[in-house]
């Protein structure tokens, strides 16, 4: 039994490390396209943090300017490091589906006893160690453009991060479940779900700068609590901080956000796929 056990995941290993492999092979094969990513985060930090600075003394007017850099530099640099997240997950994971259906190979794949979960998994890994990597580009450059970046309470900010990352992962599956779905609209549904959760989730500015019909939506989105407080936790919670509820509360949102969504949008995934094979449209696009 320990021998069967112990062959069943060598070989979950070995067909994880090949799918990894793929897709890292594929990204070396564009090396325009990865020197052109450090150029786009550049300019979303440019354009965004600047716009954002706007906000940067919404609820304290009588901060000293260092105190408002200070306190806007946390709101920025850890609201951008969940959204990077969420963006690259909505499209590598996502969207990268739709890539594969293009190009012919999705339908092979999936007719295959090749592991699905172990096909996302591996999408899972190149994003957190390609977009962890842009994630601190861009952190660096924040710092240096708004100040200095407060850096408290670490290990609770590192398990709200893995928990809001979880999260995040299981948005992208569900999303990929949607784009088997909806095919070539999915491009569209990208881009608008990007700019909402930008929007909702306030990665930029304080909750307080929304008007308030919209801090109502942004209650509503577990995504919204995650950025409340891992930004909240790593500032220390300053006065006002957390913005949305209670931090006791916020902690749980994202607990159950990390535990539970990753299953949810899996078995959304899985259900998309059986439809898509039952009616033949697993290679149509």
């Amino acid at each position: 039994m320990i021998s069967g056990i112990h062959s069943a995941l060598k070989n979950h290993w070995h067909t994880f490390w090949a799918m990894a492999r793929k897709e890292l092979i594929i990204l070396s094969r564009y090396p325009v396209e990865f020197v052109a990513s450090f150029g786009q985060v550049f300019l979303v930090v440019t354009i965004f943090t600047l716009g954002g600075l706007m906000f940067s003394g919404f609820r304290n007017p009588s901060l000293s300017p260092a105190q408002t850099s200070f306190h806007y530099s946390g709101v920025a640099v850890y609201g951008f490091i969940l959204f990077m997240f969420l963006s690259d997950t909505l499209w590598t994971i996502g969207y990268n589906i739709r890539h594969e259906q293009v190009q012919g190979t999705l339908e092979q794949l999936y007719l295959s006893p090749a592991n699905k979960f172990l096909n996302l998994i591996a999408r899972v890994t190149n994003t957190l160690l390609w977009t962890g990597l842009l994630s601190l580009t861009a952190a660096i450059l924040m710092s240096s453009m708004i100040g200095d970046l407060p850096l408290k309470n670490p290990l609770l900010g590192l398990y709200l991060l893995l928990m809001s990352l979880s999260g995040t992962f299981g948005i992208g599956f569900a999303f990929a479940a949607l784009t088997i779905r909806i095919k070539e609209a999915a491009q569209t549904a990208a881009n608008f779900l990007q700019f909402f959760f930008l929007i909702l989730c306030a990665n930029f500015f304080p909750f307080s700068a929304l008007p308030p019909f919209l801090r109502f939506f942004s209650r509503l989105l577990p995504n919204a609590y995650c950025v409340d407080a891992f930004r909240s936790a790593l500032m220390g919670f300053p006065a006002g901080f957390p913005e949305l509820a209670p931090f006791e509360i916020e902690f749980v949102i994202v607990t159950l956000f990390g535990i539970f969504m990753p299953f949810i949008g899996y078995r959304l995934y899985r259900w998309a796929e059986r439809y898509a094979r039952q009616a033949g449209t697993l290679s149509a696009y």
